[in-house]
């Protein structure tokens, strides 16, 4: 069974470090590359960091029921497409998602419940969550200010996450968040991969 890891953060919170650091120590691991609409930034690539596409070839794919979950924030759409789940099945791995907050409780509602676990991450306090999105050097004031505001209505809703990860010191938090997968992969294939083949053994 591929298990669904939703890992959710307002922007600043490390969590795009995280999960690649995640997915470079933890195997078995598919990380899915979401849709937007917005522009390239930097250094990125297309199809590596995002899909960039058109406002209207997103919206053409919300009209086909092509996203597993999708959002608007900040002006521009961001989604992930069901094919990534699909690819993951097929390849017998685990999907990591990398997605909002409106996104994660939308997927909660798709996808069964014993297939997903969701991750929240958070910086541990305001100032510092603004100390990390000024050292970016990627937004001007106003758009800092507006990500903070966002932030503490993302932060309102921690309940609906499964776990809560408050990344105070990257290398702890590196390895908690490992320890969150591998812990969940072992609770959740302890039936069928693990305790039948034992059980199968004392068969007389």
């Amino acid at each position: 069974m591929t298990t669904v890891f939703i890992i959710s953060a307002p922007s600043g919170s490390g969590k795009s470090t995280l999960v690649a650091r995640l997915l470079a120590n933890v195997p078995g691991l598919m990380f899915s590359v979401s849709y937007t609409t917005r522009r390239l930034r930097g250094h990125e690539e297309d199809g590596v960091s995002y899909k960039f596409v058109s406002r209207q070839d997103f919206e053409a794919m919300i009209a086909r029921g092509e996203f597993l979950e999708w959002a608007e924030v900040f002006g521009n759409y961001y989604g992930t497409h069901c094919s990534a789940l699909v690819r993951a099945r097929a390849q017998g791995k685990d999907l990591v998602l990398d997605i909002d907050v409106q996104g994660a409780l939308q997927l909660k509602g798709r996808i069964p419940e014993a297939e997903a676990v969701s991750i929240f991450i958070l910086a541990p306090s305001r100032q510092i969550l603004e100390q990390r999105l000024r050292a970016r050097c990627e937004d001007q004031d106003d758009v800092i200010e507006r990500r903070l505001r966002d932030a503490a209505e993302e932060i309102r809703n921690y309940k609906a996450y499964d776990y809560v990860l408050v990344n105070r010191d990257l290398a702890e938090s590196d390895l908690v968040l490992s320890g969150i997968v591998r812990a969940e992969r072992v609770r959740r294939i302890r039936i069928e991969e693990q305790i039948r083949p034992i059980l199968e053994t004392f068969r007389v």
